[in-house]
């Protein structure tokens, strides 16, 4: 199925084991998940109603190190989409070097539809169902899709419950005063603008002035459109479910991140809510910004004469049906998965630069592993030190893939960053062997 991520997953891999040194044999091993759990989770809602839900949480490969991934709250988690973001995490972690194998949890639900004690007592039922599974050493959760620092505290406490003692290393992206590291939340939007800054360096463009869209306006989303900005592009166009605002003099980053942090929707930005008073239209030309955009659907934005896409929401957005209308000259996947492999192939025939998920969207798990270490250390650093240190590993990354990409002549930087991280995967494998 074309819109399997998990077969979008594994046709990626095979597409770069051509170029990749890599044994058949551990070449099949890393095909195939290591486990994965099905939970069911019932739950007494606040309105009285016993809801049962339906959980995952699937641990790909531990040869580099203890499971790593996310935890997303989501109506559309299956079973093939957890082994999909598990596996990408996989490879992920081994392209930034980090010493972890990939993980992915997830459970089918509409966050929109439950209330703050709802949220909080799927989550404790889905932390007592697979907390068999995840602890430091062996597997390690974070905040993804509709999940925040505030589930990471409901798991690490629960956890802990059943430990008898705080384990604040059993997850990462938690709040600050329960072991969170400064930089986290906006660790995956800042990686995302470092390696669109690197990569305008290296094709000897400049970023300054650039026109970006963004569809998703989420976490990441939003944190990447305004770093960019202070980097000098023009972000003309976002997104989130209710539609996407576009003004090609540039949108209001700023106002539109208020108003999205307070609960509002792109949608009503669009439609003007947020326009400035008719005197300070008038006042213009005194250097008061006067911001114009106009509403146009999620599938519009991705087909936009700009500079610079970015799709930074779900899995499967660009398709063989749609890349013949994508008119970027760079793709920036900051969502996983957003590419299939037949829009892939267009892609690179048509010289399109496209920087892959598991380098792209790399900066929150390098900051996750940051947390981890200071957990571990029980000690703490400041922001600018987690920040220097994102992008040193992220840089090394993005250069090492560059280095792969044109010594050996590889046909797009996706090839080039799963040859590096299949490799450094069955190496591991190889050097451990196979038990028993």
């Amino acid at each position: 199925m074309a819109d399997d991520p998990f077969e979008n997953m594994l046709a990626q891999m095979d597409r770069a084991k051509e170029y990749a040194d890599v044994d058949d044999g551990v070449f099949e091993r890393l095909k195939h998940p290591e486990r994965t759990l099905k939970v069911t989770l019932p739950v007494e809602l606040d309105s009285g109603e016993v809801k049962v839900f339906e959980g995952y949480r699937c641990q790909f490969d531990s040869a580099r190190g203890p499971f790593k991934g996310g935890v997303r709250y989501h109506p559309t988690v299956s079973q093939r989409e957890v082994e999909a973001l598990a596996g990408w995490m996989t490879w992920k972690t081994a392209l930034v070097d980090l010493p972890y194998g990939g993980a992915k949890g997830g459970i089918i639900c509409e966050p929109k539809e439950l209330t703050q004690n709802d949220l909080e007592s799927l989550t404790r039922r889905y932390t007592e169902g697979i907390r068999r599974m995840i602890g430091p050493e062996t597997d390690v959760p974070a905040p993804d899709m509709n999940t925040n620092p505030q589930t990471m505290a409901w798991i690490m406490d629960t956890f802990s419950m059943y430990e008898g003692h705080s384990v604040p290393q059993v997850v990462t992206g938690k709040p600050l005063e329960l072991g969170g590291t400064p930089g986290r939340v906006e660790a995956t939007g800042r990686g995302v603008s470092i390696v669109t800054e690197r990569l305008f360096d290296y094709l000897d463009r400049d970023l300054s002035d650039a026109t970006v869209a963004i569809q998703g306006f989420g976490n990441v989303g939003s944190n990447a459109a305004e770093l960019l900005e202070e980097a000098g592009a023009r972000i003309v166009a976002t997104s989130d479910v209710s539609g996407a605002a576009y003004d090609p003099d540039g949108l209001d980053v700023g106002a539109l991140t208020e108003h999205v942090n307070a609960g509002g929707l792109v949608e009503e930005y669009a439609a003007g809510n947020l326009r400035s008073t008719s005197e300070e239209r008038e006042a213009v030309d005194g250097g008061v910004r006067w911001d114009d955009p106009e509403l146009i659907g999620n599938d519009e934005l991705l087909t936009l004469d700009v500079d610079v896409l970015i799709p930074a929401a779900v899995e499967g957005v660009i398709t063989a049906e749609n890349v013949g209308d994508v008119r970027a000259s760079v793709i920036v996947e900051a969502a996983n998965g957003p590419t299939t492999v037949a829009a892939d192939e267009v892609l690179t025939e048509r010289d399109v630069q496209v920087v892959p998920d598991i380098l792209a969207n790399a900066g929150g798990v390098i900051v996750s592993y940051l947390e981890w270490v200071q957990n571990a250390q029980e000690f703490s650093w400041p922001l600018e030190t987690v920040n220097a240190e994102l992008e040193r590993r992220i840089g090394t990354a993005f250069d090492q893939t560059i280095e792969q990409y044109d010594e050996k002549d590889l046909p797009d930087l996706r090839t080039a960053a799963y040859t590096l991280a299949l490799e450094r995967t069955a190496s591991a494998h190889e050097y451990r062997g196979l038990f028993p």
